[in-house]
């Protein structure tokens, strides 16, 4: 059963999402009637940033400290976390994700782990009716967690902007592997645990990449945060927001 659009964003508007979240299972199982409902939203502008990077990276605990800036600024967000499936019930492996439980119960923050059941490209194939329905029933801003497996969630970048690729100090000996994916669609590099040793060396090698890569109008940051106490997630906001403003 799909609820009427209207009734979703009044129950959104109170911090009550069991109409979004029953809504979200039925586009994704593709159940009768889901393309027609789709299909009859208008579209919105809210602003999709799109988060991926190899697992260990912290983009958990990045979105985390991030969702708490945009709440202090008075914003309503969705998060919604692309997870391997499992083979016994097809569902999301992480779908409990400890590092963000914190924002579970928040009446601003919606948080959704979604399975990809075998879909490449980082994403799940409903992920784009997803996106549509989040953003007309009235969130500020909306955040995509890829599962982070390699080169071929690029598929983010097509949906989100920006796209954030967070790497870690160690993955120095990735980046020229990383060239042929995820480092040609990614707009800001975020370099996460900045307080690692070698941390900074690691920063100037990814920098001077960056810096031969960038030709043209594309516009291409990097920020170093340490998720863990929030260290440069004021900053890495704002970076965000001034590509929303371009």
């Amino acid at each position: 059963m799909l609820y009427s659009i209207n009734d979703i964003i009044q129950a959104v508007q109170k911090g009550d999402f069991l109409l979004l979240a029953k809504t979200i299972t039925h586009l994704e199982n593709k159940e009768e009637g889901s393309e027609d409902f789709i299909d009859k939203l208008s579209s919105q502008k809210t602003p999709v940033i799109g988060i991926t990077g190899p697992p260990g990276a912290g983009k958990s605990t990045l979105i985390s400290s991030l969702v708490g800036k945009m709440v202090e600024q008075g914003n309503k967000v969705a998060v919604v976390s692309v997870d391997p499936s499992s083979v016994v019930h097809k569902g999301a492996l992480l779908g409990d994700r400890i590092r963000m439980r914190e924002w579970y119960l928040h009446p601003s923050v919606y948080i959704r782990s979604l399975a990809t059941r075998g879909h490449l490209g980082g994403l799940v194939s409903s992920i784009e009716a997803i996106v549509k329905l989040l953003q007309v029933v009235g969130f500020d801003a909306i955040i995509l967690e890829t599962v982070g497996v390699g080169q071929s969630e690029v598929q983010v970048a097509q949906i989100a902007f920006p796209t954030l690729l967070v790497l870690v100090p160690e993955a120095g000996d990735d980046i020229q592997m990383m060239k042929s994916g995820l480092f040609e669609v990614a707009n800001i590099f975020v370099v996460n645990k900045t307080d690692r040793p070698e941390a900074q060396k690691f920063v100037n090698h990814l920098r001077q990449n960056l810096a031969e890569r960038a030709v043209g109008i594309n516009k291409i940051s990097l920020v170093e945060t340490i998720a863990n106490n929030g260290e440069g997630v004021a900053e890495l906001l704002t970076v965000i927001k001034s590509y929303h403003a371009s």
